[in-house]
């Protein structure tokens, strides 16, 4: 009997998830060493990343084979417009950013690659193409979540993130989407779990690599200065 794909999946991402605990934007959640703007360069870049993610789960929601399965994606496109806008929102009035400011933002490199990936493979791959690109998003963030709360953070905008994605509600949302994976993927062949991993390993190194830009506060040349001029 062969293994579930989430444990494989989860397998080929060891080195890559490894490298995420130990980038100092996660680090620096809990020890207090995150620099407040990398921190609101990062939520103004995920306010922007989600307008897509949630694009991409509405393709997946249309492509779905089963009823509750659409149901479940299409439910899972308005609660990252809705519900994790309103958290992102929370964070954008404490620092006095207007909604038009934020969202006149260029995405950063990892944001504007990542998106482009998750929307082509939506579109143009299969239903399990489409959520096992979408997988990291969910589940390295309640894995990431799940392993920092044990510390916390003294810094309460970080510690509400923290919490925000290592509540059971979030793991609830993260465990169906991992039984979707699975039972879509039960009887398919070697050769297309092989693109199936694939693809949660891409979008998961652009999750490493959007914390990476984050930290850095990484922009496109001249871009920044176009979006000050319109």
């Amino acid at each position: 009997m062969r293994e579930l794909l989430t444990t494989t999946l989860w397998h080929a991402i060891t080195p890559i998830y490894g490298a995420i605990l130990e980038h100092p934007f996660i680090t620096g959640l809990t020890d207090g060493s995150l620099p407040e703007p990398s921190f609101r360069f990062y939520v103004v870049q995920d306010a922007l990343y989600l307008q897509d993610f949630a694009r991409a789960q509405a393709l997946a929601a249309a492509k779905a084979p089963r009823d509750t399965w659409c149901e479940l994606f299409a439910e899972h496109a308005k609660t990252s417009l809705v519900v994790e806008r309103a958290l992102h929102e929370a964070f954008f009035q404490h620092w006095g950013l207007s909604s038009e400011a934020v969202y006149r933002t260029p995405k950063m490199p990892a944001n504007q690659a990542y998106t482009n990936y998750l929307l082509a493979t939506a579109a143009l791959g299969t239903f399990e193409e489409a959520i096992a690109a979408l997988l990291p998003c969910y589940w390295i963030y309640w894995e990431v979540g799940k392993h920092l709360e044990a510390t916390g953070s003294p810094n309460p905008l970080y510690q509400r993130w923290i919490e925000t994605y290592a509540s059971e509600e979030f793991g609830s949302i993260v465990q169906a989407v991992q039984t979707v994976m699975d039972e879509a993927a039960a009887d398919l062949p070697e050769s297309r779990r092989t693109v199936l991993i694939r693809h949660f390993r891409q979008t998961s190194i652009y999750e490493w690599q959007f914390w990476d830009d984050a930290y850095h506060r990484r922009t496109f040349p001249w871009l920044e200065q176009e979006s000050e001029h319109r």
